[in-house]
């Protein structure tokens, strides 16, 4: 991660940066406040237990090293089987978190399972009327939906404040969640840093409000009245440690829900150890599945995008008007996430 004096160097060389002109639809609708430097900023466990060795401190050790100051829900370190306390401590610890005047932003320390279960328990009029970046990914899909959905102000899929904080992730963050910039997302440049190459299914552009995150999420959602419309929207996806036929269910789910009628383009990121465990597996490979769903759009498609469960993830501002370029393979911000 870049350490805080250059990456206050970085933000002096942002604060300038040009801003496309807000579409009237993007400046009514309202946006969380920027980072800055010193401010306050909540690490919660809305999922999962944090039980690996030094996760706890490995979440407020990048958190203290961005320049922030963390503070931490009053439920982090409980444990309710596999979950982080019961549904109703971890509602609380978030709802605590945005009713609070000095907390600016929310991190999720980890995903996991259970973002979920506490939707229906969130004070989604307090949220409404104290809109902050809600930052992680994983299970952390849920809350990004249902925020966009219920509340409208943008999110940030970006690793979770225990992940591995790398340059590439670091940077991603620190141009839209601090400086207000709209960067410009993948690239060929981007994936000859990365070493992961991404791919065009379908080349073409369109522009549509960024939503998804993981598969496995978004489809357990379908259905629960807790997703936004995708009408218009560039759908991004990506999951880890599913096998071929477990992806092409969920994206049958997705299509037979009409999901893919009705988006303007579908980004599909890294699908981690997506592959048979089976030595003599000879079935359909995890390109075979996207290029059957996804190769035939009438819209632009790229797979192999870098995000998901790998280190450097590219922050995705959930919410956000973006234009997607099937052919550059790279998504361009429309508007700040921030104000």
């Amino acid at each position: 991660m870049i350490a805080r004096r250059a990456a206050l160097g970085l933000m002096g060389g942002l604060a300038g940066a040009a801003l496309m002109p807000l579409a009237a639809a993007a400046r009514s609708r309202r946006k969380p406040p920027r980072l800055r430097q010193g401010d306050t900023v909540g690490l919660v466990a809305p999922a999962s237990a944090v039980t690996l060795p030094h996760e706890l401190d490995r979440a407020i050790h990048w958190i203290t090293g961005m320049g922030l100051v963390p503070k931490l829900g009053g439920h982090v370190a409980e444990q309710d089987g596999y979950l982080a306390g019961t549904d109703i401590d971890r509602a609380a610890d978030i709802n605590a978190m945005f009713a609070d005047p000095q907390v600016r932003a929310i991190f999720t320390i980890r995903g996991g399972w259970g973002g979920a279960r506490i939707l229906p328990l969130l004070d989604w009029a307090s949220m409404r009327t104290n809109p902050k970046l809600l930052i992680g990914y994983s299970d952390t899909t849920a809350l990004h939906l249902a925020i966009a959905g219920r509340a409208g102000f943008p999110t940030l899929h970006a690793p979770n404040a225990a992940s591995r904080w790398e340059a590439a992730s670091w940077e991603s963050l620190w141009n839209i969640a601090f400086a207000g910039a709209m960067p410009v997302l993948g690239g060929k440049e981007a994936e000859r840093a990365s070493g992961r190459a991404a791919r065009t299914l379908v080349p073409g552009a369109a522009r549509g409000r960024l939503l998804g995150g993981n598969l496995t999420v978004v489809s357990t959602l379908m259905g629960t009245g807790w997703l936004p419309s995708f009408d218009g929207a560039i759908l991004v996806l990506e999951d880890i440690n599913e096998e071929p036929y477990r992806v092409d269910r969920m994206l049958q789910q997705l299509q037979l829900a009409g999901v893919f009628e009705r988006v303007a383009g579908v980004v599909f990121g890294q699908c981690t150890r997506c592959r048979s465990r089976d030595p003599d597996y000879a079935g359909f490979t995890l390109d075979d599945v996207l290029e059957r769903h996804l190769g035939g759009f009438a819209k632009p498609v790229i797979a192999g995008f870098n995000t998901g469960h790998v280190r450097g993830q590219l922050t995705l501002p959930i919410g956000v008007m973006v234009e997607l370029d099937g052919g550059a393979r790279h998504l361009r911000m429309l508007e700040p996430a921030v104000i």
